[in-house]
């Protein structure tokens, strides 16, 4: 019985309970920039090194993954405009009462890179929350 227990997959009902910690997560960024603005993007975790990329407008990079087992795995990403704006901020992270989990719907984390910030889409509720203003480089 405790085989057969451990052999059944769960249900979505128990799944959304423990957030991301059974499905595969895939993460997007997107390149949302008007004025044909090319976005460079440099995403990591403490084991993985994704490299860069330069996306041209409408672009997406994205990525898929498994959460570790304790459930401490942990991607950021550097971004910059062509007009010199960047932002450093995680971009995925076991969620602690499920924030990040619910607006990624348990599995899609959509980051879109707008001329005012960086947002991440609440797909259950079908919009995009800013989350992350640009900051500009500081010239001496």
């Amino acid at each position: 019985m405790v085989i057969l227990a451990m052999s059944t997959p769960p249900s979505l009902a128990q799944e959304a309970k423990i957030g991301f910690s059974l499905r595969k997560i895939h993460v997007h960024v997107v390149n949302g920039l008007s004025g044909q603005q090319s976005l460079f993007l440099h995403c990591k975790s403490r084991d993985d090194d994704l490299g860069t990329h330069n996306l041209g407008v409408g672009d997406e990079y994205s990525w898929s993954f498994r959460v570790n087992f304790l459930a401490t795995t942990l991607f950021w990403c550097y971004m910059r405009t062509s007009n010199g704006l960047h932002a450093e901020f995680d971009v995925f992270w076991p969620s602690k009462g499920d924030w990040l989990s619910y607006r990624c719907n348990w599995k899609n984390c959509i980051w879109t890179a707008k001329d005012d910030g960086i947002y991440l889409r609440n797909i259950p509720e079908n919009y995009d929350e800013l989350l992350h203003k640009w900051e500009s480089v500081l010239i001496n």
